[in-house]
């Protein structure tokens, strides 16, 4: 049992947390006794506070973060499509459920769009190439800690099928994001696609750490049923979420730096190229 002198010859015990006086009888006077108390009030402040906050960081491991979400495509652009379903509509459907996730998280999220929108102008010579430009510099404006880009797949041959990570070694970090993110996909999806570099002009001109995140393939059947569903949708932005949770622990460990490729999420399968459909 901690004990602490206290003048006078007597001691304070410490019992259970509370404080009292020594069981010889003697006596504080009332200033040394009240500075006692002040000191005990004081730290069970403090041990709340250090409580709070552990308790904060396990609920809410993303406050404060910015987070920016590009849904893929929209407007003019319909991205990759399957009869009447649309890659802009589902990357949009897949964002808004990914934006309510990381806000749960504490997270703070911003979308280069919420609705059907193109941002290239009459003025544009390549309409694609300015509506990515504008969207580079919405996530670049604000004091963005990472950005996603969600867009879904398509391949020849339907029998391909997976949600990927594809990163821009413009920043060394885009690798240990996608990777995290990649581990997750294999783990709670049983993804078999794996961590793969691009050189597409929005990812190698956009300088704030991020990946772009292909949830599926819209060619798969059984996959094109999955993406359209709310409760995989969810399950996917529970993924992505942890992801970027696994991601930013390994910065705060102080081994995010882009150097390290133990423990990758690669995989010797042989793969089909990535699709990008490109309107100039």
């Amino acid at each position: 049992m901690p004990t602490f002198p206290f003048g006078m010859g007597g001691e304070v015990h410490i019992l259970s947390g509370l404080c009292s006086y020594n069981d010889l009888g003697d006596i504080m006077t009332k200033a040394k006794y009240a500075s006692f108390l002040f000191i005990c009030f004081i730290t069970l402040l403090f041990l709340i506070e250090k409580a709070h906050v552990h308790l904060t960081f396990q609920e809410l491991p993303l406050l404060q973060k910015v987070i920016y979400i590009d849904a893929g495509h929209g407007g003019r652009d319909p991205g990759t499509s399957y009869g009447n379903l649309l890659e802009k509509d589902l990357n949009l459907e897949i964002a808004q459920v990914l934006q309510e996730e990381l806000t749960k998280k504490g997270a703070i999220v911003y979308m280069t769009r919420e609705d059907d929108t193109d941002y290239s102008e009459a003025k544009d010579y390549k309409k694609k190439r300015g509506d990515l430009t504008r969207r580079i510099q919405m996530i670049e404006k604000e004091n963005t800690d990472l950005y996603l880009s969600i867009h879904i797949n398509w391949y020849k041959e339907s029998y391909w099928k997976g949600a990927e990570v594809l990163y821009s070694n413009t920043n060394s970090n885009n690798k240990i994001l996608g990777d995290a993110i990649m581990k997750r996909f294999i783990k709670d999806l049983k993804s078999t696609r794996h961590l793969t570099p691009t050189d597409l002009y929005m990812y190698n001109h956009t300088t704030v750490p991020g990946v772009l995140i292909e949830c599926g393939f819209l060619s798969n059947p059984s996959e094109r049923t999955l993406l359209q569903s709310k409760d995989y949708q969810k399950k996917l932005s529970m993924s992505i979420t942890n992801g970027i949770i696994d991601y930013l622990r390994q910065c705060d460990e102080g081994t995010c730096s882009g150097n390290n490729d133990t423990g990758s999420a690669h995989t010797s399968i042989q793969l089909p190229p990535y699709r990008s459909l490109r309107i100039d």
